[in-house]
């Protein structure tokens, strides 16, 4: 089944957070559900993302040419991502391996790459195509930068990853248009559930 890119499918604000949540529900593991089973979405992912991380990517289009021959770089990626910016949000710390194991996948979505970054252009020339899989690491290597990192959060409605851009360092949902109303929805049902006397209908 083909999965549908939606904007809210980038709601971590970066595209390194964004591949972390292609797991869907990940600390459910009855309903989790990863979006990448399917190779082939990799690259609908990429081409999603080039139009709703255009910002990010200063508007270079990221492609996957051969998205079953990058997966599983790709996922592991996505996995060391997770792993280690879940755990800085929940501990405020970094694990030295956690660090050690996302620069490795960084190293190898990386590899044979000839782009040319500058401080001004994180993501090189954005007159042809970059590989996805170099895009990834350049994102998630940002993500070190201690100022960005104190600003990552985890949704209190779906757990995803996202980049706190308030002014005041505030928000608590990834995206306030779905899983705020959502949170807000649940919280008035419990409401007049509790309101004494009333009769179920």
């Amino acid at each position: 089944m083909a999965v549908e890119w939606t904007e809210h499918r980038f709601s971590g604000g970066v595209l390194a957070l964004d591949l972390a949540n292609t797991v869907v529900l990940r600390c459910d593991s009855e309903r989790s559900f990863d979006r990448f089973e399917n190779p082939d979405e990799i690259a609908r992912f990429a081409e999603a993302a080039s139009i709703f991380r255009a910002d990010e990517l200063a508007g270079r289009q990221i492609s996957a040419v051969d998205p079953e021959a990058v997966h599983t770089s790709v996922v592991s990626l996505r996995e060391a991502v997770d792993r280690l910016f879940r755990h800085s949000v929940l501990n405020q710390s970094m694990r030295a391996d956690d660090v050690a194991t996302m620069l490795s996948a960084c190293a190898t979505g990386m590899a044979g790459s000839k782009e040319t970054v500058t401080a001004e252009q994180p993501f090189g020339n954005p007159k042809t195509p970059m590989r996805i899989e170099t895009a990834l690491s350049v994102s998630a290597l940002s993500l070190l930068a201690q100022p960005i990192r104190e600003r990552i959060r985890i949704c209190a409605n779906c757990a995803w990853l996202f980049l706190d851009r308030s002014r005041n360092g505030s928000r608590v949902w990834c995206d306030m248009a779905v899983c705020g109303n959502r949170q807000k929805a649940k919280r008035h049902y419990r409401l007049r559930k509790a309101q004494p006397g009333r009769v179920s209908s």
